[in-house]
């Protein structure tokens, strides 16, 4: 399988440093299966933090996964917007998974989320409004043991 990871720099080996935001699946290595995402993210850290829009790529054997703890959401169900709603507040102390897959919350999924999060959509409403996008998977590596799955191929700046 291969992953794309959006960056400001080359990222040969990733590494598990400190995170300065909440994010959907907690601290990890953030990577994505839809190649036009991960470049969307990469403009968008640029404008933040500057250095060149690249694309890290990576190959990952899923039958090269023995003894990692996997979560893996099929969908936008209650178990993952409960999950995602957690580790966005800060707020997540459940179990750690070396990798955690499943949809991720772009910025149009995230809108919906701030909305639920807000009290102004109910967890029902919240679901149904998240059945009409359009979700591309993320593969987040939390433990080293699990970065040490991903074979770096190449960079693509752009």
């Amino acid at each position: 399988m291969i992953l794309y990871h959006g960056s400001n720099t080359i990222v040969r080996e990733p590494k598990l440093g400190s995170q300065n935001r909440y994010l959907d699946f907690g601290y990890g290595f953030y990577t994505m299966t839809n190649k036009a995402q991960a470049e969307n993210f990469a403009k968008k850290v640029i404008i933040r933090r500057g250095g060149t829009a690249t694309i890290s790529v990576y190959e990952l054997d899923e039958n090269n996964l023995s003894g990692l703890i996997i979560k893996h959401f099929t969908s936008t169900n209650e178990e993952w917007l409960d999950f995602v709603s957690a580790n966005r507040a800060g707020t997540y102390n459940g179990k750690a998974f070396d990798i955690i897959i499943g949809a991720v919350a772009n910025d149009d999924v995230y809108r919906t989320l701030q909305v639920y999060a807000s009290g102004l959509l109910t967890k029902e409403q919240a679901l149904e409004a998240l059945k009409i996008k359009k979700l591309f998977d993320q593969y987040v590596f939390a433990s080293n043991k699990s970065l040490s799955k991903l074979i770096f191929l190449r960079a693509e700046e752009l």
